[in-house]
């Protein structure tokens, strides 16, 4: 698949900072992205709905990562997938009697429209799972023949992954055996069927069923399970413990745990990521945003309403990316007035000098993103800016590319 159009990064003054991030596996803030090369995998949509809220936020949260590692100098390799085939592209397509596929590439097109608005720079590679999967086939194979796999014997003799095959699960998220089970048919898992070794087996290989899209190959015709597209497309590009592996924290169990687990049964490495990263969950006036809800808000509908996308960009970084939080009027009319003030700032002929406040950016920004005393740090300047203070006529551009190169935001 072809990414979205990326856009020229500025480059900044100053010294950058390293940065330090909180490592789910471990619970602590760590460092991250200690090589010449940073390399980041982040899960990708299935592309059944246009782009909410939730998915942004996951998706600037990871693009700050890809800016400080750039600041940073690091040649930044990034990969992300798309879920294109899976139970719920299917069962939507089915609801709203169409086509699964038009419905994948629409959706995904409005995806890619999406994070070009929100300035969010392209992965270096977008992998769909049906473009990988000969990749996939192959890893199922692999799984099979080291006894980390099994066919369940029965009319559809689906394949499935041992979930103690390595002795690891649950090392990322921390979920005890019991949080597992009882979360785990909520978040895409299948602990009733029947033949099962363990409820907590994961599905690697669907044989085909009528009426359901299959690939033929070796295994039998069918369809990949959700979590081994992930193993398979980031070790085919990334390999086994690249430097950071990110989405949100309704993925840590089982998708995390899962595509970590079959990556390492199938190289007998240990770990699949050095950092697994998640961000919070958005919700809508106090209240989850869910499909069954009905609670959603999509960005290209706030598009559609004209908001700017760079007040929607500061409405979501105006929080902790680790945090859940709410969505209000009042959030989205704080970005927009932000965002107000800081390009009335930079147009100004003169400002203080800028340079502790860039370097007060970037120490806020490598302390585990902290978004929002990155964004005070901008507001201080603006401040000192807008009462008239400040003779420096290169500082307005100075603070103008480093808000650019850093926090992503076109002023």
């Amino acid at each position: 698949m072809q990414p979205w159009s990326s856009v020229p990064v500025p480059s900044v003054p100053g010294t950058p900072r390293p940065l330090r991030l909180f490592d789910t596996a471990t619970g602590e803030i760590r460092p991250t992205g200690a090589g010449r090369q940073a390399r980041m995998y982040v899960c990708g949509i299935t592309p059944y709905d246009a782009t909410h809220l939730g998915h942004a936020a996951t998706y600037l949260a990871y693009d700050l990562v890809h800016r400080i590692w750039r600041d940073n100098g690091h040649d930044v390799h990034y990969v992300q997938n798309v879920t294109d085939i899976d139970d719920p592209l299917l069962e939507r397509a089915e609801r709203d009697n169409e086509d699964w596929i038009v419905l994948g590439m629409r959706e995904t097109a409005l995806f890619r429209e999406d994070m070009e608005a929100l300035r969010v720079l392209p992965p270096g590679d977008f992998i769909g799972a049906v473009e990988a999967m000969p990749e996939i086939v192959q890893a199922v194979g692999k799984l099979l023949s080291s006894g980390a796999a099994y066919r369940l014997d029965d009319e559809y003799p689906d394949v499935y992954f041992r979930y103690n095959a390595t002795g690891r699960l649950g090392y990322e998220s921390h979920y005890s055996r019991a949080d597992m089970e009882a979360v785990y048919a909520d978040r895409g898992g299948d602990p009733d069927r029947a033949g099962k070794e363990h409820p907590l087996d994961a599905l690697l290989w669907r044989m085909a069923r009528p009426g359901e899209p299959s690939w033929d190959s070796e295994l039998g015709a069918g369809r990949p399970g959700w979590h081994l597209e992930c193993s398979a497309i980031a070790l085919n590009r990334l390999g086994i413990g690249f430097d950071l592996q990110g989405g949100g924290s309704d993925l840590a169990f089982p998708h995390h745990e899962f595509s970590a687990a079959h990556a390492e049964a199938l190289t007998g490495e240990y770990p699949f990521a050095r950092h697994y990263s998640h961000t919070g969950m958005v919700g809508l006036d106090g209240a989850k945003m869910s499909k069954s809800k009905g609670n959603l808000v999509f960005v290209s509908r706030l598009r559609g309403d004209r908001v700017d996308p760079m007040a929607i960009r500061l409405a979501l970084l105006d929080g902790h990316y680790r945090s859940d939080r709410s969505w209000t009027a009042d959030v989205l009319t704080g970005g927009a007035a932000r965002l107000a003030r800081w390009r009335q700032a930079v147009k100004a002929e003169s400002g203080p000098v800028a340079e502790q406040a860039v370097a007060g950016l970037r120490e806020r920004l490598s302390d585990d993103l902290d978004t929002e005393r990155a964004l005070q740090a901008v507001d201080a300047w603006v401040d000192e800016v807008l009462s008239g203070r400040g003779d420096d006529h290169h500082a307005p551009a100075v603070m103008r590319d480093a808000v650019d190169a850093l926090l992503g935001v076109r002023l």
